[in-house]
């Protein structure tokens, strides 16, 4: 405000005085001429009346310097003083700033031709500027004055709007400061409009929104994991405890129940563990050249004479980038899931479409309702269908086919088959060097006997 305010002042006052200096010789000037033009049409009195519009004095010498006429008596000294200023060469006026009776004044010469054009006359007139430098100097204190005032005046201002303005600031500081583990519920106060503040408080409610869902989704975690390891220790630890009380030695029967949730609970750890490199984003190494029809026809090949055949389609290599050991636990992941869930078959299909890699399981079971088929790759979910843990898995192997599909910046969605049953669909973007089209028509198929 005071640069401004310097400045603005600055500016202010170089143009009052240029306009006041203005004004001066222009009335100087019009009275010069105004005897010049009476000078031009016959002879002057030896004394001038006085000049109008401020004008101080006004002076007609001859040629040669003499008085011709004048509005003071004894002009002679003025007229030794202002002979020296004439119009140059060409020129019918002349100006300069003079001093008469110790005061700076304006002076202004006209060239005047006589009538019969005899000797040429020249009419001085001389302006004290007096006024001028009073109003300049009235000005220059008036600024000088109400710039102090001004400036406080001014950062008292923006002191209160600044504080006004950043007054919700503060609110959202002091809200976030009260956010707590147990106390995720909280939200910062939103202020109307649509100002940068609000746009702050929103983002700060939307961040709070997903911290809590995502201290949720832990919490809900951490809960199903425990619940889930639970059961598998607890029936080891009853059915050795058995054992080790029968008479002659443990049965063979209780060893191998124990043995059965001993596998269960290393896979269910091994699932976790999984799940929670997929959640950290641990860096791996980069991707290498990956066969998805490959995998799908190996895994078909793992599973001959299993409850339901798995039959694997493709009708050509289905190359991507990827990390090889995760998406043979995607593929084998779904095709238990169709498994434990088929009447009589399951089929893989494997094919490029779109620049992506696209995996299709379906079976022919009971298949998914609508409404549930977000909530199957929540992580230890089981449907009503699936809760028999004799058939039923962990919960978690769909969870970890989304998680290893995301990873390698895809999808993976559940629909219906189209024959009945449910189907669910991989598509993974394809490398460069790995780009074609297949389409989903025309394949060969590879049964269990591959």
């Amino acid at each position: 405000m005071a640069l401004v305010l310097g400045v603005g002042g600055s500016w202010l006052y170089s143009v009052l005085s240029a306009n006041l200096l203005d004004n001066a010789h222009g009335r100087t000037e019009l009275a010069a001429r105004e005897v010049a033009a009476r000078a031009d049409t016959g002879a002057l009195p030896a004394l001038l009346p006085a000049p109008r519009d401020g004008v101080d004095v006004v002076l007609v010498l001859g040629a040669r310097g003499e008085v011709v006429a004048t509005t003071r008596p004894s002009a002679e000294p003025l007229a030794r003083e202002f002979a020296g200023l004439r119009p140059a060469p060409g020129g019918d006026t002349a100006s300069a700033l003079a001093r008469y009776a110790g005061q700076r004044g304006d002076l202004v010469v006209v060239r005047s031709a006589p009538p019969g054009r005899g000797a040429e006359r020249y009419v001085y007139a001389l302006t004290v500027l007096n006024d001028v430098d009073d109003a300049r100097h009235a000005v220059a204190l008036g600024l000088l004055a109400a710039a102090p005032p001004l400036v406080a005046l001014a950062a008292a201002i923006a002191w209160a709007v600044t504080g006004l303005a950043l007054r919700p600031v503060t609110t959202i500081r002091t809200e976030l400061a009260a956010v707590t583990a147990s106390e995720l519920d909280r939200r910062v106060p939103e202020p109307a409009g649509g100002d940068e503040v609000a746009l702050l408080a929103r983002t700060v409610n939307a961040t709070l929104d997903r911290l809590e869902q995502s201290v949720g989704r832990q919490r809900q975690f951490v809960a199903d994991a425990s619940h889930e390891l639970r059961n598998p220790v607890a029936a080891v630890r009853s059915q050795l405890e058995v054992a080790l009380a029968a008479p002659g030695g443990p049965p063979r029967e209780a060893v191998r129940a124990a043995l059965d949730d001993t596998v269960r609970l290393q896979r269910v750890a091994a699932d976790l563990l999984l799940l929670a490199r997929l959640d950290a984003r641990v860096p791996t190494a980069p991707g290498e050249p990956v066969d998805l029809a490959l995998l799908a026809a190996e895994e078909a090949a793992r599973r001959p004479g299993g409850r339901v055949p798995v039959a694997a389609e493709a009708d050509a290599p289905v190359p991507l980038r990827g990390r090889s050991g995760q998406l043979e636990r995607l593929v084998a992941n779904l095709v238990d899931n169709a498994v434990r869930h088929a009447a009589s078959r399951v089929t893989v299909r494997a094919y490029a479409e779109d620049g992506a890699a696209v995996l299709e399981v379906a079976d022919d079971g009971p298949g998914i309702p609508a409404g549930e088929r977000e909530r199957v790759f929540e992580r230890f979910v089981r449907l009503d269908a699936a809760r028999d843990r004799e058939r039923g898995g962990s919960g978690l192997g769909l969870a970890i086919a989304r998680e290893i599909a995301h990873a390698h910046g895809g999808t993976l969605t559940a629909s219906a088959a189209p024959g009945g049953g449910a189907l669910l669909v991989a598509r993974l973007p394809i490398g460069p060097e790995g780009r074609q089209e297949t389409g989903p028509e025309g394949r060969r198929e590879t049964g269990p006997e591959s």
